[in-house]
């Protein structure tokens, strides 16, 4: 019998889902209330979004009672097709904002609060005297009609003229033009967003009747919307707790045109009982493109920051470009021609070595005015060119298999295996900001994010493309390298040529410095998170070993972070390592991108505010010459709750050769009580970071995550299994394997 035929509908939608994306899918509004999905690029939230539509159909909602909103009519019809390879004909109200919002105009709808008037178009509750159509001609001779109200040319935007933003006196002035469009119907779509607020918050009876239509609202793109469409879905979804979003704050990058990042701020605030998911685990790019996007937003608040994963880091398509997991390169030229020599023969090199097809490759640029000079340079090297005439001569035809020209803009949600982004330079990308302090500064945090999404459209191979010189608006033009670039690297380095000693206590001092710091924004955290401190110090310790490892000058290679999606992080989790180094718990929290408790000597808690921070991450502090250390480690495991992160060096003690000693049992125990995961993991280089330094110049360190065990399943499949006999051997050997 064919298993995936066996499958049950619940298996197939939940198949191939890792953890995060699995309990996105199974999220119960009743007791995690409104939920907030911060998917990182490449995580595969369109699957999530339609998998828990398909989910709610599968426990018994009513399809037509679930609307879905997104932002243009491709992707509502791609989420559409998705729902109904599992639920034909499913009647899901999937839908952009506009067209909800000209839906809701044209329904039938109550014609007052208790029903005794019988049915009327929502439109006609408005005033409108015909159906609201958009058309062209809506926003022709505005200006004129402006000028005739005697009202000064750009006061208001033809988008506006239905805002509730407006002044009292300028509605008043504008009731003439808000007339003639009701009399007409001829709208443009943002008084379709207007009027459909309108409706909602002015007749309560007609609010009370689209609640009732549908029970479950869900939010594709919520990074996009602006301030009036946040305000219809809050109207829709009025009281409940039924509001599933998911967003990229990271990838918000339409803020000219009304778009407000601000809605995923505060999206906890305003919904103080919300989840929030993040989707970290990145399914289209090699782990050294992560790795260069995950440096770009460094400095944001540490509760909406994400750190992306790969998914496949051995790539998961079969061209071997996919497995070399190329790092990104910077190229400099002195003028445009020279840089479309290097990027030509790049292309042709990767075609030819590695069986490219032209549309594999794309660049990518800030302005569209770059782009119709790389296509024209294109041309003049005879090199397809994507969307242009097709040469089979039809009318209309596109040419598919071309090397892609785009705007960042416009490359959101694509992907190319050979990614060429040019313009790297200060006032193209980053692109001029003007106006205000705090307008350019809010400017800039938007092409910084648009850097983000140029970086995340490369799968396998991304080159960054810095121009010294080139002609721009009519003149040529000197321009900066990119604030943006990775910095450049220097034999200079601070304390490179330190002597050793001079390096160890410089070191010392600093971090200790820092913690310090940490403990002066203790009060404040405490009053700004109330109880709830957890968010906070997760955050700081992952800062803390980041810094750490900075200042030791640690150069940290992490292999297969894909097995950390195979962990339940809802059941006990204990991380086991070797032991070379005092470096290697922040090498630990970095690998893991969590904060976990640890085993630690007593002596540990004297340290200057050490102890806070470890009393804080639940730290287990024994003191093995009085012995009791199970039972410590057992306190800290019951205090943790029903989900306890714990790492613990299974040998006891450092390593002074490198070779993995015996292992104590303790650890399988625990995970075997708690029915938990046992996570190994192997450092290796660790020792030459403190203990065995030879001089204050970098050190490479590698730290590779192994296969979790789900110590619950095996139970289940061999109840014999025994701790120390099974568990604590099949562990070591997998360890001893990886250290090879």
């Amino acid at each position: 019998m064919d298993m995936k035929s066996a499958e049950s509908p619940a298996e197939k939608i939940l198949s191939g889902l890792n953890s995060d994306q699995r309990a996105a899918v199974l999220h119960n509004h009743e007791s995690g209330a409104q939920l907030l999905i911060l998917a990182g690029a490449g995580s595969g939230k369109t699957s999530v979004l339609t998998k828990r539509i398909q989910y709610r159909i599968l426990c018994g909602v009513a399809p037509e009672k679930i609307l879905a909103l997104t932002f243009t009519a491709k992707a509502a019809a791609e989420m559409r097709e998705r729902v109904q390879a599992l639920f034909p004909n499913a009647g899901v109200r999937l839908c952009t904002f506009h067209s909800l919002a000209l839906y809701m105009l044209k329904c039938k709808v109550p014609a007052n609060g208790d029903g005794s008037s019988g049915e009327v178009c929502a439109y006609e509750l408005l005033g409108f005297k015909k159906i609201p159509s958009p058309t062209e001609s809506a926003e022709r001779n505005f200006a004129h009609r402006l000028m005739e109200l005697k009202i000064k040319s750009g006061t208001v935007l033809r988008e506006n003229l239905f805002s509730y933003g407006l002044s009292a006196k300028l509605q008043k002035k504008l009731a003439p033009l808000r007339e003639e469009v009701h009399q007409t119907g001829r709208v443009v779509f943002e008084d379709l967003i207007f009027e459909a607020i309108r409706l909602i918050e002015e007749f309560p009876f007609v609010r009370d009747y689209f609640q009732s239509l549908w029970s479950e609202i869900l939010v594709d793109e919520y990074q996009d919307i602006n301030p009036t469409q946040y305000r219809m879905v809050k109207g829709l979804l009025g009281n409940r707790k039924s509001l599933f979003v998911v967003g990229d704050d990271d990838q918000a990058i339409y803020g000219f045109r009304g778009a407000d990042i601000g809605n995923i701020n505060r999206f906890r605030d305003d919904f103080r009982e919300s989840t929030l998911i993040r989707l970290e685990w990145n399914y289209r790019s090699v782990p050294n493109v992560l790795h260069l996007a995950n440096q770009i937003f460094t400095n944001k608040p540490i509760h909406l920051r994400k750190v992306l994963r790969a998914g496949n880091p051995s790539g998961s398509k079969g061209n071997p470009i996919f497995k070399e997991n190329r790092k990104p390169e910077v190229w400099v030229s002195d003028n445009p021609v020279e840089e479309m020599q290097k990027v030509v023969q790049s292309i042709k090199e990767l075609r030819m070595g590695y069986d490219l097809e032209w549309k594999n490759f794309a660049i990518l640029v800030r302005y569209n005015r770059q782009r119709l000079y790389y296509e024209e340079a294109l041309r003049d090297y005879n090199i397809p060119i994507a969307g242009g005439p097709a040469e089979n001569g039809e009318e209309g035809a596109v040419l598919e298999n071309g090397v892609h020209v785009e705007t960042v803009h416009a490359s959101k949600g694509l992907q190319y295996a050979v990614v060429y982004y040019a313009g790297l330079a200060e006032g193209l990308t980053p692109g001029a900001c003007t106006g205000s302090r705090s307008q350019r500064k809010r400017q800039l945090e938007e092409e910084r994010r648009l850097y983000y999404v140029g970086v995340t459209r490369a799968e396998a191979c991304l080159i960054l493309l810095y121009c010294k010189r080139r002609f721009w608006k009519g003149q040529l033009c000197k321009f900066k390298r990119s604030s943006f670039l990775p910095k450049e690297s220097s034999c200079k380095s601070k304390g490179l040529m330190m002597p050793l000693v001079f390096f160890r206590i410089y070191v010392v001092l600093i971090v200790l410095g820092y913690l310090c710091v940490q403990m002066i924004r203790v009060p404040y955290a405490k009053w700004r998170h109330g109880g709830d401190m957890t968010p906070w110090v997760d955050g700081r310790i992952q800062f803390f070993s980041a810094f750490c490892l900075k200042m030791l000058r640690v150069e940290l290679n992490i292999e297969n972070q894909a097995a950390l999606g195979k962990v339940d992080w809802t059941r006990p989790v204990f991380a086991v390592g070797n032991h070379g180094s005092f470096s290697d718990i922040p090498m630990v929290f970095l690998a893991l991108q969590r904060t976990f408790g640890f085993v630690a000597k007593e002596s540990l808690g004297k340290v200057p505010f050490l102890h806070f921070w470890m009393k804080q991450i639940g730290c287990a502090l024994v003191n093995r010459s009085k012995g009791g250390a199970a039972a410590a480690v057992r306190r800290v495991i019951a205090e943790r709750g029903a989900a306890p992160r714990l790492f613990i060096f299974p040998e006891g003690t450092r390593s002074k050769d490198g070779a993995l000693g015996p292992f104590k049992s303790g650890t399988f125990y625990f995970a075997h009580e708690n029915d938990g995961f046992i996570l190994p993991l192997v450092i290796k280089g660790s020792a030459a970071v403190w203990e065995k330094r030879k001089n204050a110049g970098p050190c490479k360190v590698t730290v590779k995550i192994l296969d979790p065990i789900d110590v619950k399943a095996l139970k289940e499949s061999n109840p014999d299994i025994d701790p120390k006999q099974d568990l604590c051997p099949m562990v070591h050997d997998r360890m001893e394997s990886a250290l090879r």
